[in-house]
């Protein structure tokens, strides 16, 4: 294999698939060779996306026109269900898959059943799978074949989270997460309520007491701290196109105070290239990460002298999904981790 990779993109015409395009172009190590979309098959990327017009990308094809046996690394942007069909078929044949679905990141195919309302049908392949939040998976992902990358939510969440769960510093029984992102989070569909109008000017919540990213946060948070405990989670999507932010409210344990966690968690994430703890009073902003592969943690007191609050922003389609998929892909294959992922924020 050559130091460069020729690499393919699942479901290209979608958010997470376009923003593959778009940092893959910027890394020294890809070559973009493949690009598949079911329903634009046929089609110029350049057409379908006009801001990469005059680039010489290849042509959107069906999945299974690829010839697979050329692909060195493939990044899936697929719906769950279609991601573990597709890749069961393809993974003897690629060197390494990138799956930014959920199809593989759940342990138990019983919790996958009851979550996501079908069978896992890869199960195989299942028990095999690295799950990929890159600052806490990097003994397991040099040489992985396959990688299950975190949900948005749950990737903002655990960044949050861990280092307090995993020390002891908050009590598990009492986790409160209040959730809020971008609409490009919900993905690149036609539908009545992520319409602009229906979407401007309001926020909503979605999925109260039910949705598909909690048993994925539950799972981390059980691995890391060794005990059995279920948050509280409610998402909340807002009029902006692209962001995340995660307000956090936690029980501290006996002895502790914001200003332990914050050293606790300055400790932990000082040599992060992409998480990074705010001083005392600064607040995190998503417009700070907008764009960017970066995490950004604060840690407040509450006015309850026993809670703390902590507050994780991330870009949803970045850290939160392609850029985080990238990253993972530069410890699999043994490289600085930062490669292709310079980008600062965006600003205004």
């Amino acid at each position: 294999m050559s130091n460069i990779l020729k690499t393919a993109i699942l479901g290209a015409s979608g958010y997470t698939g376009v923003e593959c395009v778009r940092l893959i172009l910027g890394h020294p190590n890809l070559e973009l060779t493949a690009l598949s979309a079911h329903s634009r098959a046929g089609e110029v990327f350049g057409e379908v996306f006009p801001s990469y017009a005059g680039m010489d990308l290849p042509r959107l094809q069906k999945w299974d026109e690829i010839n697979w046996d050329d692909i060195d690394v493939a990044f899936a942007c697929l719906p769950h269900g279609a991601s573990q069909d597709t890749i069961a078929q393809i993974l003897p044949r690629v060197g390494t898959v990138i799956d930014l679905s959920a199809d593989f990141r759940l342990r138990d195919p019983k919790v996958y059943e009851s979550t996501y309302g079908r069978s896992h049908d890869a199960t195989d392949i299942l028990k095999d799978a690295v799950y990929g939040l890159t600052e806490f998976a990097r003994d397991k992902l040099p040489g992985a074949k396959l990688v299950a990358c975190p949900g948005c939510y749950p990737t903002a969440a655990l960044l949050t989270l861990i280092p307090a769960a995993q020390s002891g510093l908050i009590d598990l029984d009492d986790i409160i997460i209040d959730a809020k992102s971008g609409a490009t989070g919900a993905g690149r569909k036609a539908t009545l309520g992520l319409s602009f109008t229906e979407l401007a000017e309001g926020a909503q919540a979605y999925g109260v007491g039910t949705h598909r990213h909690a048993p994925e946060i539950d799972q981390i948070l059980q691995r890391v701290s060794g005990q059995a405990m279920q948050v509280s989670f409610t998402p909340h999507l807002l009029p902006m196109n692209r962001g995340e932010i995660v307000t956090i409210y936690a029980k501290l344990a006996k002895g502790q105070s914001a200003k332990s966690v914050r050293q606790a968690y300055a400790e932990r994430y000082a040599d992060e290239p992409f998480v990074h703890v705010e001083a005392k009073g600064v607040v995190p902003q998503t417009r700070h990460v907008r764009g960017s592969n970066h995490c950004r943690i604060g840690i407040f007191s509450d006015r309850r002298a026993d809670r703390v609050i902590l507050i994780g922003v991330i870009d949803n389609l970045v850290k939160g999904s392609s850029g985080q998929a990238v990253q993972n892909l530069n410890v699999v294959m043994g490289w600085d981790e930062t490669t292709g992922l310079g980008h600062s924020a965006l600003f205004p």
